[in-house]
């Protein structure tokens, strides 16, 4: 249960209830849990060219030549893009950050593949680069500092931020009211 708990996410109740299932199930099934988990430790890496989590060195997104060149979105992590992916919408390239500016946790922009991005902008000039960050403060801090960094190199946006589908405004804070009213368009 204790490893269990080391899980994001994970408390101890659902440790509990993890531990339990597994002790119940047959030994050759738990054995292929074991080793699924050790394959993906030793075959996942990081993508050489977006950061992205990838079993080969270049990931299937950065392989495929439909890929929209002419786009490149910049993400927090990998959790990002699989998200982004499952909305079908965005057919360019990523960048994977491997998180944001946190000064409080350590984290300068020199722990983070910023470098690696500003390269990348300015060999392969893409048309657009979007920042499809958080909107944390550390969230923010980055969004700033990569647009002024890519800026000579390229137009640089930033995804719209707003209130979800079935989102009451009641419950709505001042800066996410604030953020869908700025980002408002006009009706199709």
């Amino acid at each position: 249960m204790e490893q269990f708990q080391r899980l994001p996410g994970v408390g101890p109740k659902t440790a509990q209830r993890l531990a339990l299932h597994i002790l119940k199930r047959p030994e050759a099934e738990v054995q292929a849990l074991a080793q699924a988990l050790v394959d993906a430790k030793k075959q996942v890496g990081l993508c050489r060219e977006c950061f992205h989590l990838s079993a080969e060195a270049i990931c299937e997104i950065c392989r495929n030549p439909n890929r929209d060149t002419k786009t490149l979105c910049v993400v927090e992590d990998s959790r990002d893009v699989i998200a982004l992916e499952k909305t079908r919408e965005y057919k360019g390239k990523y960048h994977v950050l491997g998180g944001v500016i946190s000064p409080i946790d350590g984290i300068g922009p020199e722990q983070l593949n910023i470098q690696a991005l500003v390269r990348r902008v300015s060999q392969q000039q893409p048309q657009e680069v979007i920042l499809a960050i958080s909107p944390s403060v550390e969230g923010e801090t980055t969004t700033l500092y990569i647009g002024q960094l890519l800026k000579p190199f390229t137009k640089v946006t930033r995804i719209a931020f707003g209130l979800p589908v079935g989102g009451d405004l009641e419950y709505a804070d001042e800066v996410t009211l604030a953020r869908a009213l700025e980002g408002r368009r006009e009706l199709d």
